[in-house]
Parts: C-alpha cells; structure tokens; sequence
C-alpha cells in the first residue's frame, strides 16, 4: 500500500536542547487509521502541531505521499493535503455551520457537492446549516470541525482529542465516522484520543507515547484485547522497551 505520511527521527517540542518528543518514527498507509495514545504531557499535541507545519520540528523528517514538509511551514503542510483538527476545534463562531464549511471549499463552483459529501457523514449538520457554530453543541462543533476539515479533501488528516468535552456516548457515534472516512477516501489519519478502548475498536495501529518516547506499537484491535499492555505502557512498566503487539508481542529495546 502508498505510504502516505512518514515520519523519520523526529524530534519535536519547544526548545531546540530540549526536545519533548525524540526519534518519532512511523509509516502511515493511505487508509490506515492510526491512533496516537498517552497519558497527559507524553508529546501527543506537540506531535501533531509538529507535523502540522505550525510548530518546528527540532530534527527529522516529515514526508507526505512522498513530499517532504519543510519545518515549521504550515502552508506548505496544508499545500501538500496535510489537515490538523485541533483540540478547541478553531471555529468561526459568529459564522453558520454553512459559512464555515464554504470557507474550506476552493472551487466554488464544486460547494454545493462539497457540502453534501460532508453531510454524508454528519447528517446533523444538514438541520443546522444556518445556526451560528457558537449555538451548535459540543458533539456539533466537533462534526463542523471534522467536516471542514474533510472539505478539503486531506491526504492526512489529524484529529487533536477528538473527545474533548463531549459525553461518551457521542464519541461512540463519531468515530466509526472515523473509520469510514479512511476507508472511503484513503486518508491517512492520525487520532489522538483519551477513549482508548473506543480509539482501539477504530484504529488500525496503536501508538503510545510516554515521556515523548514510543514505548508500544502494535495493531490496534490486538490491543484492544490486551488492555494490559496498554496499562503497562501508560504507567512506565518496562520503559525503554517497544513491544509489537501486533507481531509477537516480544520486547524489543528501544534505542
């Protein structure tokens, strides 16, 4: 399958003797959905703001579908179909649900088929495309969010906490949507994301980061079987290890 987005050595953060996240590698396939796990302060954000353009990387390389992302050029990431959905979802308040997506669309004369691809996945949004997205819930902001987002038909779309104050239940109706994106568009898509099991159930691949290192990669639904090795990652047990679950689950140090 294409490789759609790798990352090579990266070490991200905000100081350039003090990299908060060190030797980031990982190759992502077209369709491949690969969640991004850790407890707080592990360098998930500082991730994906690195490979989003808007914060430096500190070392490395970033490519997507064989383009190689200057540091710190957000333009040249969004350029290169490189997508961030952000943690407080960046929406234009005061503007409707249609404005914000009209905002995302280029070619004008394709928004009103733009439009209904994205209500395709969040038929919601279609009963409130004229309310203000500072009116809409929580669940609808983040589906306003992501479907701008898909307006501008991402080769790599990263999802900051994508459950951020939203009930459990609204995260379990979202992320399938998730999952279906890549599968129908061939995204790449990397989820950071609290929900771990529901990330699991999604997810092709699993990544955790704790201290800004990869301490467990594996395939996701094998891990979702055990939760243990996930425990394991988030509390330090065995670090400086990276166990592939989905080969054999053998440790293996991590230099």
């Amino acid at each position: 399958m294409t490789t759609m987005l790798s990352c090579q050595k990266v070490h991200a953060g905000y100081a350039k003797d003090r990299p908060c996240v060190r030797d980031f590698d990982i190759d992502i396939a077209a369709g491949e959905v690969v969640t991004l796990l850790g407890p707080n302060g592990a360098g998930k954000t500082t991730t994906l703001l690195t490979l989003s353009g808007l914060l430096p990387s500190l070392d490395g390389t970033v490519t997507v579908d064989g383009t190689v992302i200057k540091a710190g050029n957000a333009r040249a990431a969004a350029r290169a179909g490189l997508v961030l959905v952000p943690d407080n979802r960046a929406l234009f308040t005061s503007l409707t649900v249609e404005e914000n997506l009209r905002l995302a669309v280029k070619a004008r004369r394709r928004w009103a088929q733009e439009r209904d691809a994205v209500l395709d996945y969040f038929p919601r949004l279609a009963e409130r495309l004229k309310v203000a997205a500072g009116a809409l819930s929580g669940g609808e902001q983040q589906m306003l969010a992501i479907g701008r987002a898909l307006a501008q038909h991402p080769k790599v779309l990263l999802i900051d906490e994508l459950s951020m104050g939203l009930a459990p239940v609204i995260v379990e109706r979202l992320l399938p949507v998730i999952r279906r994106v890549a599968d129908d568009t061939g995204s790449a898509v990397v989820l950071v994301e609290q929900h771990v099991q529901l990330a699991l159930e999604i997810a092709d691949t699993a990544v955790v980061l704790r201290h800004g290192n990869i301490v467990l990669e594996g395939d996701g639904r094998e891990l979702a079987k055990n939760p243990g090795l996930i425990e394991d990652a988030y509390l330090g047990a065995g670090e400086g290890h990276h166990p592939d679950a989905a080969q054999s689950g053998a440790a293996d140090t991590v230099a």
